[in-house]
C-alpha cells in the first residue's frame, strides 16, 4: 500500500494591506484543499505569509517551513504553492531552494504551474521564475515612480511623520482614495522650536548648545519624545538636520542617506513643494556650525 502523500502549504501575499482586505490567502487555501483532496493528500501544515515579499528569505514562516522539511525525517513530503511565484520572485533563490529541499526528499509543487521531475519540467520551471523576477522588478520600478510622484505633489507616502507634524487627509482623492498629507501637530511642534532655539541661542544662561547638551536640557525639563521616552543624542541630532521642516522633504532615504547602500542618482533625491506649514520659516545655526533646517 502507498503511504499517504503529507502536504504543508504555503500561502503568502506581498504587503500587510493585501493581507487585511485582500481575498487572496482565503482564495489560495481553498484552492489548496481541493487540490490535495483530489489527490488523497493530506494536509499536514500550513505555512502563511501574511505581508512578506517574496524577493528574498527573509520571511519567518518561510524559515519555519524549510527548517520543517530538512529536518531528517522531514516533517512533510510535498510543499504546495499556489504558484512558484508564492515561493520565490528571485530564480536563484528559488532554484537553490528546490534543490536543498530535493535532497532531503521533499518536492515544491505548484497548483497551477503544474510540472513533472524531467530535464524539460525543470527547464520551464527556471523560465517561469526569470519571468517572475522580472516582473518583480518592473512592479517595484512603477511602484517607485508613483511614489516619488506623489511627494513631488505635496502628498504623504507613508511611514511616521516626522516630530511636530501629523498626517490628515487632504482634499483630494483619486479613484477611491483619499490624499493625505502633512500639518504642524500644535503640541510637538513647540519642542520642535525648542530644539532650535536651545541650538541657536542657548537656554538663557548659556551660548548655542550641542545635541548632547540639548538633550539633557529636554529630559531635566521634563519633556519626552513623542513615544513618551527620553531625548538621547541621535534623536536630537536627526530633528535638526532634517529638511522637511523647510518644505524640502526626501523621499526614498533613511537618515539623510538614500535607502540602497547603492549611490543612486541624483534624481532620487529633489525639492518638493512644502508639505505643510514648517514650524519655523529660518534656517538656523546648530552645533558644528552646519545650517540646520526647520
Amino acid at each position: 500500500m502507498t503511504a499517504t502523500v503529507r502536504a504543508a502549504l504555503y500561502l503568502r501575499v506581498s504587503t500587510g494591506r493585501q493581507a487585511d482586505s485582500d481575498l487572496s490567502i482565503p482564495d489560495q487555501r481553498r484552492q489548496a484543499k481541493v487540490y490535495c483532496a483530489s489527490r488523497g493528500w493530506e494536509i499536514v501544515a500550513g505555512y502563511v505569509e501574511p505581508g512578506a515579499s517574496a524577493t528574498d528569505d527573509r520571511r519567518p514562516e518561510f524559515q519555519r517551513m524549510i527548517d520543517a522539511a530538512t529536518t531528517k525525517p522531514p516533517a512533510f513530503d510535498v510543499i504546495l504553492v499556489h504558484s512558484f511565484s508564492r515561493f520565490f520572485r528571485d530564480q536563484f533563490q528559488l532554484e537553490f531552494y528546490v534543490r536543498r529541499l530535493a535532497k532531503n526528499g521533499v518536492r515544491l509543487v505548484s497548483i497551477t504551474q503544474e510540472l513533472g521531475d524531467d530535464p524539460m519540467s525543470n527547464m520551464i520551471r527556471q523560465i517561469m521564475a526569470l519571468f517572475d523576477e522580472y516582473q518583480s522588478k518592473e512592479n517595484a520600478k512603477h511602484t517607485l515612480r508613483a511614489m516619488k510622484e506623489n511627494a513631488r505633489q505635496g502628498f504623504w507616502n507613508g511611514a511616521l511623520p516626522p516630530i511636530g507634524y501629523r498626517v490628515v487627509e487632504a482634499n483630494e482623492q483619486r479613484g477611491h482614495r483619499t490624499k493625505k498629507t502633512l500639518e504642524i501637530d500644535p503640541i510637538q511642534a513647540e519642542t520642535v522650536r525648542l530644539i532650535y532655539r536651545l541650538a541657536r541661542e542657548g537656554n538663557g544662561s548659556s551660548g548655542s548648545m550641542g545635541v548632547k547638551s540639548i538633550a539633557k536640557h529636554l529630559n531635566e525639563s521634563g519633556i519626552r519624545t513623542r513615544d513618551g521616552g527620553r531625548w538621547g543624542v541621535d534623536a536630537v541630532h536627526k530633528v535638526l538636520t532634517r529638511t522637511t521642516y523647510v518644505g524640502r522633504h526626501r523621499f526614498n532615504t533613511k537618515f539623510g542617506r538614500p535607502a540602497s547602500a547603492n549611490r543612486r542618482p541624483k534624481s532620487s533625491k529633489w525639492r518638493c513643494r512644502p508639505l505643510s506649514t514648517p514650524p519655523s520659516s529660518r534656517l538656523c545655526r546648530c552645533c558644528s556650525g552646519r545650517a540646520a533646517p526647520l
